[in-house]
């Protein structure tokens, strides 16, 4: 896809000015402003590419709150061309999860992100098909929170005990934001030294 606008005269300046204006919503901006402040490891696992998830996050001054990006990679070559790779190669191995595309296991990289964070509380936020596969992996001191009538809130709902963690929804920014800000302050209270990473997936 980027081949093709590239042969039709678009450029990695006007792919900029696209992404600069993908509405995120202030309370989300405040939310991971929050959990930044109150100390929480905020990370990314998304089916994006760093290009876009980069450039989004700098235009609205946050990029500076994740400690990690997990995404496709994307570099633009001598050409001007953006050129995005899997995250996994899967042309010479598979990853060997069905749950997931072949480029992108977000299962594979949260069992990652737990086993170097053992004493962490862990909060999800997503709405993808593809995020299903970390939420089967949380633990019961642990919490999801997927977007009401999307792909994964679909699919906890065929059989909501399948998942271990607390489960709380949210329907739009305003809600997630409200929502996020409220359950990182009722943990900081329950107990300081335990929160956590807030595992973030905020694009579609």
């Amino acid at each position: 896809m980027m081949e093709e606008l590239h042969l039709q005269g678009t450029t990695i300046q006007d792919i900029t000015e696209c992404l600069i204006k993908v509405p995120l919503s202030p309370n989300i901006i405040s939310a991971i402003k929050s959990a930044y402040d109150s100390g929480c490891d905020l990370r990314i696992v998304s089916d994006a590419n760093t290009f876009f998830i980069e450039t989004i996050l700098k235009h609205h001054g946050v990029l500076h709150c994740f400690s990690e990006i997990n995404t496709n990679s994307a570099i633009v070559d001598e050409d001007g061309r953006l050129r995005i790779s899997p995250f996994h190669d899967f042309n010479s191995s598979s990853h060997g999860c069905n749950l997931c595309p072949p480029n992108l296991c977000k299962g594979t990289i949260f069992t990652r992100i737990q086993a170097s964070s053992l004493e962490k509380r862990f909060i999800y936020v997503g709405d993808g098909k593809n995020d299903y596969c970390p939420s089967l992996k949380l633990t019961a001191k642990d919490y999801v929170m997927p977007r009401k009538h999307f792909p994964l809130w679909n699919a906890i709902c065929i059989d909501p005990a399948l998942i271990k963690a607390s489960i709380h929804e949210w329907e739009d920014g305003e809600e997630l934001g409200r929502n996020l800000i409220n359950l990182i302050s009722s943990l900081m209270i329950m107990k300081a030294d335990e929160v956590l990473i807030a595992e973030e997936y905020l694009f579609c």
